[in-house]
């Protein structure tokens, strides 16, 4: 993997890294539950690319 390479995982790693702290932070203060229970999805769906960014490394 080249010096680039590494950098835009890195950079994409942090990006979905904050989209997940952010999603959960944002579905527990949400009162709607249907609201609240497709943000969950979201945060699960940035964890899914936070892990496969992960095995890129």
């Amino acid at each position: 993997m080249t010096g680039k390479e590494l950098l835009y995982v890195e950079d994409a790693l942090g990006h979905e890294q904050f989209m997940k702290k952010c999603s959960k932070n944002a579905s527990s203060q949400l009162q709607d539950p249907t609201l609240s229970n497709y943000v969950k999805e979201l945060e699960q769906k940035h964890n899914e690319l936070f892990n496969k960014f992960l095995n890129l490394l």
